[in-house]
């Protein structure tokens, strides 16, 4: 079983029983997916471009994803409505923990100029997003057979009532948050 979930289990639930007066176990926030996507503009113009995003999601992550279709037609981006325009792939159980133990001991550390991650990117009901710039910080991905550097979004989806809750689960799992720090006052 993976060390950050055991971790989670034995480790984390309590802390978070106490910190939050939860009364039963079955309260405290838990991830329940995470969702990587990587929007494809450039599919319009390049159809190998879907081809290389598929290999590499599924390098990433160990599952093979889907292609998301765009819903509706729009002008201004030269965009039909049922073209391939990214992939996406949902991941659970085992190979969630997985993707976010590589995430946040590999992966982020490995970014350049690396000083934590945002922690204001929840969206109001304990999901957290967080965006990539480049899928080469994942040691899956090889230099050498990347046709682009790309960007993802992935989401982390927990069952957090608040955004303070999510935060202090993704806190105790290990998600490398900034610390905010006061303004110097200069004078």
């Amino acid at each position: 079983m993976n060390q950050l979930r055991e971790r989670y289990r034995e480790e984390i639930v309590p802390a978070m029983m106490e910190e939050f007066n939860f009364r039963n176990v079955m309260e405290v926030p838990r991830i329940t997916k995470v969702v990587v996507n990587i929007g494809l503009g450039e599919a319009l113009d390049n159809a190998k471009a879907i081809d290389h995003a598929v290999d590499d999601v599924t390098t990433i992550t160990g599952q093979r994803p889907v292609t998301t279709k765009a819903r509706r037609s729009i002008a201004t981006f030269k965009l039909r409505e049922g073209r391939t325009i990214g992939v996406k792939v949902t991941l659970r159980g085992e190979r969630m923990w997985a993707l976010l133990d590589r995430l946040i001991n590999v992966a982020l550390p490995r970014t350049r100029d690396f000083r934590g991650i945002s922690p204001d990117a929840f969206d109001g009901r304990g999901n957290y997003t967080l965006g990539i710039r480049e899928q080469l910080i994942f040691p899956e991905i090889v230099y050498d057979k990347i046709d682009k550097v790309r960007g993802m979004e992935i989401t982390i989806v927990t069952t957090a009532k608040t955004d303070e809750e999510g935060r202090r689960l993704l806190g105790l799992i290990g998600m490398p948050f900034t610390r905010e720090e006061a303004p110097v006052a200069i004078g």
